[in-house]
């Protein structure tokens, strides 16, 4: 089916160079002269390289048809990434590139796949927005070093490193924000 530039959003996956690519930003453009246009960033879903486009406006896309299903993270084999659907009980396994951020999901957490209804094929992973994830390794804080927004980094459970505030000690939880791997704030028990 065919859409077209203003019915792009965030999250819409489209065949584009022979492959499938999800939009990850957008932004409409219309200039004092000249033609209006759509900035986007694209995702390929089978490689995970970052390409930036510009379509002008009115411009036909083809996009795929996907479905979303709710699938809990079993386990990390190196080479894999194992699901298991939560309604139905199927297993899947994705490769790292079609992940937004494996070093953020820990076993247990239910994330939704995108899957191409024509194949079958899952397509992409969406994280929660922010996980709670333990600090297992942190250098301790410096007393006195807390006049500005000083930061040290910390590793979590998962094994990503995230930059924290100096307050931040190991065995504290936390909640990250997982599109962009930040510190969001401490979690009280």
């Amino acid at each position: 089916m065919a859409v077209t530039t203003s019915d792009i959003r965030n999250g819409l996956c489209l065949r584009y160079n022979n492959d499938i690519y999800k939009i990850v930003e957008f932004l409409h453009v219309k200039p004092g002269k000249g033609p209006a246009f759509v900035r986007t960033k694209l995702k390929s879903v089978t490689t995970g390289k970052v390409l930036d486009n510009t379509f002008s406006a009115g411009h036909k896309l083809d996009d795929v048809r996907v479905e979303t299903h709710k699938f809990q993270f079993l386990y990390n084999d190196g080479e894999y990434y194992h699901f298991m659907n939560t309604e139905d009980y199927t297993q899947i396994q994705l490769v790292e590139a079609a992940l937004d951020s494996p070093g953020l999901m820990k076993e247990g957490e239910v994330v939704t796949v995108m899957i191409n209804t024509e194949d079958n094929m899952p397509l992409s992973v969406e994280m929660p927005a922010s996980v709670i994830l333990e600090v297992t390794a942190t250098e301790p804080g410096v007393k006195g070093n807390t006049a500005t927004n000083a930061t040290k980094p910390a590793t979590v459970e998962t094994g990503a490193t995230v930059n924290v505030p100096l307050f931040i000690n190991e065995g504290d939880k936390i909640k990250v924000e997982t599109e962009k791997g930040t510190y969001k704030e401490r979690v009280k028990e």
